[in-house]
């Protein structure tokens, strides 16, 4: 499992980071946020013999932003793209099926990378990544909780809405109408949820620019193509999120179970004293991916990467060619090349300056004149040399050139 899970990764160009068990408590008070119930209730905090709070880790997203703060690694080209595997994690809690008191997980972590193509993207490798493995009726739920341009309005509204509920609310939705009203959102007792079913939606609230890239995502998805559904009770639990939020979920002999999560949050790697600086990524918990596979009683694959540059690197003319570049590193990566593309709106000149730097053998040209004729432009970054391919067969045509079958 572990083999699938760095393949996935390195074929998309993710570079692994190990972060340590023990961090300061004040990392996840901050990153978290002190009213979260991972902050409140389930992190296992102590002082050491200097007097110092430290935390084992609940989470690794926040450890991987200390690290690259600490390091310098946000002045390394953008997008800085990051993987954990077999990362322990700690949350103290009852534990039940699916969940563990310490417990393993695979994340991916996307850094300077604002359009919904890596948010796309995070969720089609994590797809790829399950359904190679045999899990089935696995499902995207998707949602938006917006921004802080648009997100305090709206939790304004909740607000209002939950304290006409008051009576008919568990205690801690009571106490989250004042800390954080959109944890009620997520509430699994019944008679919160059988109140909240009418409460007002996050995307009804969201401002033009969280709207276009929810819109976009959802296009993304759609091309291709991923089944998914849009739910507004994802909020997730860590107050560090923005934009888009998401689960892919699975039905088992015991129900419905969440068997990854994540998100986006632009503003975390500042919030810890960092650039300003967009990111994305996930989280899959590992006891649970084995728990569904013993239950399929199927085997995971075992796969080796040697290498780490992307082998083709997707460069498109134009924003409205996203798209189809997007849809062409799908099938690269689907043939076994490591394929990579463009998620910052760069300029094709700057685009090529990206290949080079990360090194990638190939670079596939999408530009207005090759969609219109099927066909994609591939230079050999080598020798300059330049050819065209058929849009469709340009992954078999690629892997000829490599010498490979």
């Amino acid at each position: 499992m572990e083999a699938a899970m760095r393949e996935t990764a390195l074929l998309a160009g993710y570079r692994e980071i190990r972060t340590p068990v023990l961090e300061h408590t004040q990392l996840f008070t901050r990153a978290a946020g002190e009213t979260s119930d991972v902050v409140r209730k389930e992190m296992y905090t102590f002082l050491d013999k200097g007097e110092r709070s430290l935390t084992l880790k609940p989470e690794s997203t926040a450890a991987v932003v200390r690290a690259i703060l600490e390091n310098g690694l946000y002045a390394q080209a953008l997008p800085l793209k990051l993987y954990y595997v077999n990362a322990p994690h700690f949350r103290y809690e009852a534990p039940q099926s699916g969940r563990l008191r310490e417990h393993h997980q695979f994340g991916l972590e996307c850094f300077g990378a604002a359009q919904a193509t890596a948010d796309a993207e995070l969720i089609a490798l994590a797809m790829s990544l399950l359904t190679g493995f045999g899990l089935q009726k696995l499902m995207v739920r998707i949602n938006s909780i917006g921004c802080s341009q648009c997100r305090p309005a709206y939790q304004r509204r909740l607000r209002d809405y939950l304290s006409r509920k008051e009576d008919k609310l568990c205690k801690n939705c009571l106490e989250r109408i004042q800390t954080n009203p959109m944890r009620a959102l997520d509430c699994k007792a019944d008679s919160c949820m059988a109140e909240l079913r009418d409460a007002p939606e996050m995307l009804d609230s969201l401002c033009e620019g969280c709207r276009g890239h929810f819109e976009q995502l959802m296009a993304y998805l759609s091309a291709v193509p991923i089944r998914f559904a849009t739910d507004p009770r994802i909020v997730r639990g860590l107050d560090y999120y923005t934009k888009t939020v998401f689960e892919i979920t699975t039905e088992t002999r015991g129900g419905i179970l969440s068997v990854c999560g994540g998100g986006r949050y632009d503003g975390l790697v500042e919030e810890l004293g960092g650039p300003s600086m967009p990111a994305a990524g996930f989280g899959m918990g590992m006891e649970r991916v084995l728990m569904l596979l013993d239950e399929l009683r199927e085997e995971g694959r075992r796969l080796a990467v040697q290498e780490e540059e992307p082998e083709v690197m997707v460069a498109y003319l134009n924003q409205k060619l996203a798209s189809p570049a997007f849809l062409l590193v799908g099938k690269l990566r689907a043939a076994g090349i490591r394929a990579d593309m463009d998620h910052q709106g760069r300029s094709l000149k700057a685009q090529f300056k990206y290949a080079d730097k990360q090194h990638a053998r190939y670079v596939a040209i999408i530009g207005d004149e090759e969609i219109a004729r099927g066909t994609v432009r591939l230079r050999d970054m080598r020798t300059k040399e330049e050819w065209d391919a058929g849009l469709e067969t340009s992954p078999q045509a690629i892997r000829l050139r490599m010498g490979q079958p």
